[in-house]
């Protein structure tokens, strides 16, 4: 695996988690500074298509609009494609790097954290039995006092955070067909998702909030009872269980259902609601 990208997220997530195997070994960084990427335990290359040269895969964890640029060049180089959450700023780059991906041919699969947990996965079970009607989501924080982030202070919740949100949802009551949305994307967001079942959702977003703690949860109600997922419930095996997921994708040749076409349709309902919030 080859790291683009040498800010804090990836030093304490990716790197470490990469590095650790059994399924990967972290063969080389690239990132936009040199210094940072050398405190990562790894080769660091001055050009990127070096580090294309001494990998199999290339994992992301660059602002939005970094990866929308560099992820082509690394699909179209034949490497598979481990994907930050949103897929690109805007929804022309993410078009264009779904499209990459599938002329490729390659592997890809997103990093959305809720998904790769146990804890989801047993949620989501429990939620089919129920036979869901509707629901909701919410996910609140104060990072925007705190973050050194400029893409998340300009954008906001919507595009930081709704990914996880949106996906959420449609995994539990069925594809997302249609998005209202109101609020401010640097205050506080409410989006009314419709589902292709018929199921109805809301989704709170804020990262502005003054709160000692950020706080996220999805609850879902059907014909049958209710179940909820906190956050706090996502435990310590999802950024391993992710790595080795993506491996497995990668061995296979694709085929995840996480993969660079799902992050394009959670970007065109992102984008939906972006433009409703002008």
């Amino acid at each position: 695996m080859g790291l683009v990208g040498a800010g804090p997220w990836a030093e304490a997530v990716h790197a470490p988690t990469l590095a650790a195997g059994p399924h990967t070994r972290l063969a080389g960084v690239w990132a936009r500074r040199p210094r940072a990427a050398a405190r990562l335990g790894a080769p660091v290359y001055e050009r990127i298509e070096e580090l294309f040269d001494h990998c199999e895969a290339v994992a992301f964890c660059v602002p939005p609009g970094v990866q929308a640029e560099i992820a082509p060049r690394a699909a179209r180089a034949g490497k598979a494609l481990l994907l930050e959450k949103p897929l690109a700023a805007d929804l022309d780059g993410a078009r264009r790097l779904a499209d990459a991906v599938a002329e490729a041919g390659v592997a890809s699969q997103m990093v959305l954290t809720f998904r790769y947990s146990s804890a989801t996965r047993a949620f989501l079970e429990r939620v089919r039995a129920i036979e869901p009607f509707g629901g909701y989501a919410l996910n609140i924080s104060g990072a925007l006092h705190s973050i050194e982030s400029p893409w998340r202070q300009e954008r906001g919740a919507v595009l930081d955070v709704g990914p996880h949100m949106i996906d959420m949802l449609g995994a539990a009551l069925g594809p997302v067909a249609s998005v209202r949305a109101h609020g401010h994307p640097l205050g506080w967001t409410g989006l009314l998702l419709e589902h292709e079942t018929g199921a109805v959702s809301e989704a709170s977003l804020s990262m502005a909030a003054r709160v000692e703690r950020g706080h996220s949860q999805v609850a879902v109600f059907g014909r049958h009872g209710s179940e909820v997922l906190d956050g706090g419930d996502l435990g310590y095996d999802v950024f391993p269980a992710m790595v080795a997921e993506f491996a497995a994708t990668v061995r296979r040749g694709g085929g995840h259902p996480l993969d660079a076409r799902h992050g394009l349709r959670l970007q065109e309902i992102i984008t939906a609601a972006e433009a409703q919030l002008r």
